[in-house]
C-alpha cells in the first residue's frame, strides 16, 4: 500500500497554522511562530499520516519515512553546525507529540535526546559547563526511560531525593557535578534492570524509539479516556515534533517558564505567569521548586521581559485569542516552544469573548463561537472550591447526570427529606432509583444520588428540570433503603452522614466541601443578547409547574416545548385522589376522583399561562402507566384502604392486577385516553378552564395539547376530535374562544415512518427522543448506564445515545417523519422535546434538518440557546467563517 502522500515531514519553515490536522496543534504553530519571525529553535513535524500509517503497518515505520526524518535531520544538523550525538559539537533535540486537538497529558515530553557517554563531554567542551551537561544527561535518561519505555518515574526520583537528604540539599539545583555523575550511573543502572538491555548509546536509536513512543501513545488509555470525554476523533493520530534544544538549566541567567497573555482564571486583560531560573521542561508544573511570578522576570531579566510582553501580545493579535505560550531563556536570550489558544473558565471565556469584541480583534459573531455551550453550565451551577476539592476524599463515580454541586446528610426516603428539609437540614436523596413518588423529596433535597439508571432515568431528567445537582447509575455503592445504609467495600455510611456529589463530573466525596456560588453578571447578559440576535431558531424549556416555567422565562426560553402533567399529581394533598381515581371499580367511581383532580389541575395550567404571559404552551397529556401513581409499600396501601373504605388486602389485588411487565411497551399514553377517554377529557377541561380565567383577566393564552405515544393516525383520528370537542364545549359555556393547537408526540419508530397519514389530524409534531432512542435501540435507559461506558469506551457506540441524538438511527427517523409530515403540511410546526434537545451537537442537528425550536430543562435554556445561534453561524458561512 502507497503513502496516502509522498511528503510526511515538514520542517518548521514549510508549514502554517492552516496545517493543523496534518501538522498538528503544536507543529502547525511553531511553524505560524518560525513563518512570522518569532525566535523559534528550528525543528521538524513528523505528520499525523505518519501515524496512521505506523497502526496500518502493524506498528513500524516504513523505510520512505524514516528517509525523510533523516533528511530534514541532516537539513537541522547543518542549520545549527552540530550533529546528533556528536563528541565535539553535539546537537539536542527534544521530542514532543502533537494531536490535532490539544489532548494534556497525553504524553509527556523528552528532552535532551542526543546524549550519550560521548556527547555529554562535547557538551561539556561547548559550554565549559559540566554541571549542566551532567543535569541534562541525568534529566534524559529519567525522561527517556519513564516516557518512551515505561520505566516507572518513582525509581529515579527516590535516587535524586536519597542524594538530597544523604548531604543535606534542598533542591536539585544544589546537586554538584560529582553528584550528578554518580546519578547517571544508578539511572543507567535502573534502566538495565527493568528492560534488560544498556542504556542506547546510538542517538538514532533513542530517536526512533522516542518517535515509536509517540505513535504508540496516541492509543493508551489516558488518551482514549480523553478523546471520549472530548468527543474527539480516534483515527486523527497524532503528529510528533523534533525541535533543537535550548537551554534553561544554564545557571542564573537562563529558566524556562509557561504564562497566558490574560488570566485563564477570570480572563483580566494582563499577563499571567510563572517561570523557574536555572531549570528546564517540565520542572515548573512538577512542583520540585517555587516559581516565581511573570512580574518577578521585569527585575531579574528587564530586557527579555520586555521583548516577552512584546511577543505575547503580537501573537494574540496574530491569533486573534489568549494564548498558553511555553518559553525558555537560554543566557538572557529568549526562545518560544509553544503557543495555543490557552484553556479558561467559563467565567474568563466569557469576559475575553466581550473584551476581544470591544478591542477589535473580533466581531460579535466569532465571540459566539468562541464560547462552548457547555461552559455555560459553570455559570449557571454551583460549584466545589478547586482548592478544598484537592483534599477531599472520592467514594465512588457515577454518571454526571445533572450538573452542579450539593453536600448534605444521606436520607433514604422522600418523607425523610422532606421532614428533615423542614427543619433547615441540607440533605442528599439517596435511592436504588428514583420514581414519581420520590418527587416530594426530590424538590427538597440540594442533590441526588441513584445506584442505578442513566442519563435520562427518572432522577437524572426530573433533576435537570429543577437544576439540581444529580450523580446517577453509581453502581460502585450498594445502597440498602432498608436498613438505611451505604455499603462500599468496608466502608459503611449510615442515614444523617454528610456526603458531597458533583454532578458534572459524576463523582461522589465523603464529608463536607465548601462551595462556590454561580453568579451570572453583565458580560453573561450581554453576550446572550449578541446570541439571541444572531439565532432564528426557537427554544422552548420542559417545565412541569410555575415555579419552574418562571425559571425557563429567566434564562430566556420562548415558550414551554413539554408540559409533563403526570408531574402535577405527586403533591400530598393530590396523589390519595390520583390512587381512588386509579382504583375506583366503576365510571362513576373515577369520574368523582376526576372532579376533584380537575380543580387541581385548572389551577396549575391557569399559573402556567399566568406565568408564560402569551407564550407558546405545549401540554403532554397523562403518559405514564397507572401503576406508577401507586403505593407498594405497606403502610402506604393501608392508608390509601382506609380512605377508600377497603380491605387493604383488595387493594393490594387491584394494584397487583395493574402492574405490567414491560410498562415502557404497554398501557401509557394515547393507550390510557382510548381506555379511560374520561381521563382525557378531564384533562382538557382543566387546560381549557386554565387558559379562559387567564385570558379573561388580559392574559395572552397559546395552548398546545400534545397527544403522547402515538403510534398510528388512528389513534389520533380517534382522539383528536375528542379534545376539539372538550375545548369548544368549554369555550362557548364560558362565551370565551381560545386559539389552540392539537398534536403528538413522535416517540415511536411507527410513528416516523407513517408520519405522512398522521400529520393529516395534527397541528404539530414534537420528537420525544428519549424514548424513540429507547425503542429504536432496543435499550432501557433506566438499565443501559451498565453497559454503555463499556460500548464507548470500545467504540461501538461513538456517544450514549441517551446524552447525544444518534444521527445515523434515529435521526434518520426523526428526518425521516420530518419530509413526511411537511409533504403533507408545509408549515406543520416541529421541534424537539427529549433531554437531546440540550445537547450543542443534537440542537446543530435539528436546525441543519429543519426544525423550528428545540426544548429542554430550564437551566440548559442558555446552553440551547447558543447552540442554535451556532448552528445558523456555521450554516451560513461554513467551517472557515474564522479565518474571513
Amino acid at each position: 500500500m502507497k503513502l496516502s502522500t509522498e511528503k510526511i515531514v515538514y520542517r518548521f519553515d514549510e508549514g502554517n497554522k492552516e496545517m493543523r490536522s496534518l501538522l498538528g496543534g503544536k507543529g502547525a504553530n511553531l511553524a505560524e511562530m518560525t513563518q512570522i519571525g518569532l525566535p523559534v529553535p528550528p525543528g521538524f513535524t513528523i505528520t499525523t499520516e505518519a501515524c496512521k500509517d505506523y497502526y496500518l503497518q502493524e506498528q513500524t515505520i516504513r523505510q520512505e519515512i524514516l528517509d525523510q526524518i533523516d533528511s530534514c535531520l541532516t537539513a537541522l544538523e547543518n542549520q545549527q553546525g552540530k550533529m546528533l550525538g556528536d563528541s565535539h559539537h553535539p546537537l539536542l533535540v527534544s521530542v514532543r507529540s502533537g494531536a490535532v486537538f490539544s489532548m494534556p497529558g497525553m504524553m509527556d515530553t523528552i528532552l535532551n535526546l542526543g546524549l550519550n557517554d560521548q556527547s555529554v563531554a562535547g557538551l561539556i567542551a561547548d559550554t565549559n559547563n559540566p554541571r549542566f551537561a551532567y543535569d541534562s544527561y541525568r534529566r534524559f535518561i529519567q525522561m527517556f526511560s519513564d516516557v518512551a519505555m515505561e520505566v516507572p518515574k518513582y525509581q529515579f526520583e527516590d535516587v535524586l531525593d536519597r542524594y538530597k537528604d544523604e548531604n543535606g540539599l534542598k533542591d536539585d539545583t544544589e546537586l554538584t557535578v560529582e553528584h550528578l555523575q554518580a546519578i547517571v550511573l544508578e539511572f543507567k543502572e535502573i534502566y538495565k534492570e527493568a528492560i534488560g538491555q544498556d542504556f542506547p548509546q546510538s542517538p538514532k536509536e533513542q530517536l526512533l524509539l522516542a518517535i515509536e513512543a509517540v505513535f504508540r501513545s496516541w492509543n493508551n488509555p489516558r488518551a482514549t479516556v480523553y478523546r471520549n470525554l472530548n468527543k474527539i476523533d480516534h483515527d486523527l493520530g497524532t503528529a510528533v515534533n523534533i525541535q533543537a534544544m535550548v537551554y534553561g538549566n544554564m545557571g542564573e541567567t537562563s529558566g524556562t517558564g509557561v504564562a497566558f497573555t490574560r488570566n485563564p482564571s477570570t480572563g483580566e486583560h494582563k499577563l499571567f505567569g510563572e517561570y523557574l531560573i536555572n531549570a528546564q521542561g517540565e520542572d515548573v508544573v512538577a512542583g520540585i521548586r517555587t516559581p516565581q511570578s511573570i512580574d518577578r522576570l521585569k527585575e531579574d531579566m528587564p530586557l527579555v521581559y520586555d521583548q516577552f510582553v512584546q511577543v505575547t501580545q503580537l501573537l494574540e493579535k496574530h491569533y486573534q485569542d489568549m494564548q498558553d505560550i511555553e518559553f525558555t531563556i537560554e543566557n538572557e536570550k529568549l526562545y518560544l516552544l509553544q503557543t495555543r489558544n490557552g484553556k479558561r473558565t467559563a467565567q474568563a471565556a466569557l469576559q475575553i469573548a466581550v473584551d476581544l469584541v470591544d478591542e477589535g480583534l473580533i466581531d460579535e459573531r466569532e465571540a459566539i463561537l468562541r464560547i462552548e455551550p457547555t461552559q455555560l453550565d459553570q455559570l449557571l451551577h454551583p460549584t466545589f472550591d478547586k482548592e478544598a476539592l484537592k483534599e477531599a476524599k472520592q467514594l465512588a463515580k457515577g454518571l454526571p447526570a445533572s450538573p452542579g454541586a450539593a453536600t448534605g446528610m444521606i436520607c433514604f426516603s422522600a418523607e425523610v427529606a422532606t421532614e428533615w428539609t423542614k427543619k433547615g437540614k441540607e440533605v442528599i436523596l439517596v435511592r436504588k432509583e428514583t420514581s414519581p413518588e420520590d418527587i416530594e423529596g426530590m424538590v427538597s433535597a440540594v442533590g441526588i444520588l441513584t445506584a442505578r439508571g442513566g442519563m435520562t432515568s427518572h432522577a437524572a431528567v426530573v433533576a435537570r428540570g429543577m437544576g439540581k445537582c444529580c450523580v446517577a447509575g453509581c453502581g460502585d455503592l450498594q445502597v440498602d433503603e432498608v436498613y438505611k445504609e451505604i455499603r462500599k467495600d468496608e466502608l459503611v455510611l449510615k442515614e444523617g452522614d454528610l456526603i458531597s456529589l458533583d454532578g458534572s463530573t459524576g463523582q461522589v466525596y465523603l464529608g463536607q466541601i465548601p462551595m462556590s456560588h454561580a453568579t451570572l453578571n453583565q458580560n453573561f447578559t450581554r453576550f446572550m443578547s449578541w446570541v439571541d440576535a444572531e439565532r432564528d431558531m426557537m427554544v422552548r424549556a420542559n417545565a412541569d409547574n410555575p415555579k419552574d416555567a418562571l425559571k425557563a422565562i429567566e434564562f430566556g426560553a420562548e415558550g414551554i416545548g413539554l408540559c409533563r402533567t403526570e408531574h402535577m399529581f405527586f403533591e400530598e394533598k393530590r396523589i390519595p385522589v390520583v390512587r381512588q381515581m386509579i382504583l375506583s371499580e366503576t365510571l362513576e367511581e373515577r369520574k368523582k376522583a376526576l372532579a376533584k383532580l380537575l380543580k387541581f389541575q385548572r389551577e396549575d395550567f391557569y399559573r402556567i399561562f399566568q406565568a408564560m404571559d402569551g407564550r407558546a404552551v405545549t401540554i403532554r397529556l397523562l403518559d405514564p402507566p397507572l401503576h406508577e401513581f401507586l403505593p407498594q409499600e405497606a403502610p402506604a396501601i393501608h392508608d390509601l384502604a382506609e380512605t377508600m373504605y377497603l380491605a387493604p388486602k383488595t387493594v393490594q389485588n387491584r394494584i397487583s392486577a395493574l402492574q405490567e411487565f414491560n410498562p415502557m411497551l404497554g398501557h401509557r399514553g394515547c393507550r390510557l385516553a382510548v381506555t379511560y377517554p374520561e381521563i382525557l377529557v378531564m384533562q382538557v377541561e382543566a387546560i381549557a378552564q386554565g387558559a379562559i380565567r387567564a385570558k379573561q383577566e388580559g392574559i395572552a393564552v397559546q395552548p398546545e395539547i400534545m397527544i403522547p405515544l402515538v403510534g398510528t393516525a388512528k389513534e389520533l383520528q380517534l382522539l383528536r376530535p375528542l379534545v376539539e370537542e372538550t375545548m369548544m364545549r368549554e369555550c362557548q359555556s364560558a362565551a370565551c374562544p381560545l386559539d389552540f393547537k392539537i398534536g403528538t408526540m413522535i416517540e415511536v419508530p411507527r410513528a416516523c415512518v407513517t408520519a405522512d397519514e398522521i400529520a393529516e389530524y395534527a397541528d404539530f409534531f414534537s420528537f420525544g427522543t428519549n424514548d424513540l432512542t429507547q425503542m429504536t435501540f432496543g435499550y432501557s435507559r433506566d438499565d443501559a448506564g451498565k453497559f454503555l461506558p463499556s460500548y464507548v469506551e470500545k467504540g461501538v457506540l461513538s456517544a450514549d445515545p441517551f446524552q447525544e441524538l444518534d444521527q445515523d438511527g434515529v435521526g434518520v427517523l426523526v428526518e425521516m417523519a420530518v419530509g413526511l409530515g411537511r409533504d403533507v403540511q408545509s408549515d406543520l410546526k416541529m421541534g424537539i422535546c427529549g433531554e437531546h434537545g440540550g445537547n450543542p451537537k443534537t440542537v446543530d442537528y435539528c436546525y441543519n434538518i429543519g426544525l423550528d425550536y428545540v426544548s429542554c430543562s430550564p437551566y440548559r435554556v442558555p446552553l440551547a440557546r447558543l447552540a442554535a445561534a451556532q448552528a445558523k453561524i456555521k450554516a451560513e458561512c461554513g467551517d472557515g467563517y474564522r479565518d474571513k
